[in-house]
């Protein structure tokens, strides 16, 4: 049987085989490859491994694209299959686009790297103008300490759409810390 199995889909079993090889090469590389970024950029370890996810979750989903491709499912299956879980996730995403765009917010902040842990930055908001030292940055938010202790937590997409000066504190008195 395992003969049989093995006469019949040879070409499949083999190029599944390297799929998953190139699977594992992908994964080692760019994870070498983000780390090496993040420590020239000095990044948080946290905000590091948050990218490695997401790029490992795009290599796995290229994987089973991949698999799917060379055991030959029929095209007419994989377009409803992909289509009707694109119409649930769409749905989801509607309702839910705050948090796709805080986590987008937060790979573009990683790599642009506009500001770092211990930053005092300025954000320019008309409504709710902050000046606040960052104390962590998470995939959805960044933490920061105001001038009266004060926990104050910002969406990272905010971040992107709003004006922001960094502080450089020492330089600066208590009468210019205030709006």
């Amino acid at each position: 049987m395992y003969n049989s199995f093995f006469n019949d889909f040879a070409r499949e079993a083999i190029a599944t085989g390297i799929v998953l090889i190139l699977l594992v090469l992908l994964r080692i590389i760019t994870t070498k490859l983000v780390r090496r970024y993040a420590r020239l950029s000095q990044t948080v370890e946290r905000r590091t491994n948050l990218v490695i996810k997401y790029l490992h979750l795009l290599i796995n989903i290229l994987l089973l694209v991949a698999l799917v491709i060379i055991w030959g499912v029929d095209a007419k299956d994989i377009i409803i299959a992909v289509s009707s879980l694109a119409t649930i996730v769409g749905v989801a995403m509607v309702a839910q686009w705050s948090i796709l765009s805080n986590i987008t917010s937060g790979i573009i902040l990683f790599f642009s790297y506009p500001f770092k842990i211990g930053d005092t930055i300025h954000i320019h908001d008309k409504d709710f103008p902050v000046i606040a030292e960052i104390e962590d940055i998470g995939a959805f938010y960044i933490s920061m300490i105001n001038k009266e202790g004060e926990l104050v937590i910002y969406p990272n997409n905010l971040l992107l759409q709003k004006g922001i000066s960094i502080i450089n504190l020492e330089s600066k008195s208590d009468s210019e810390f205030t709006d």
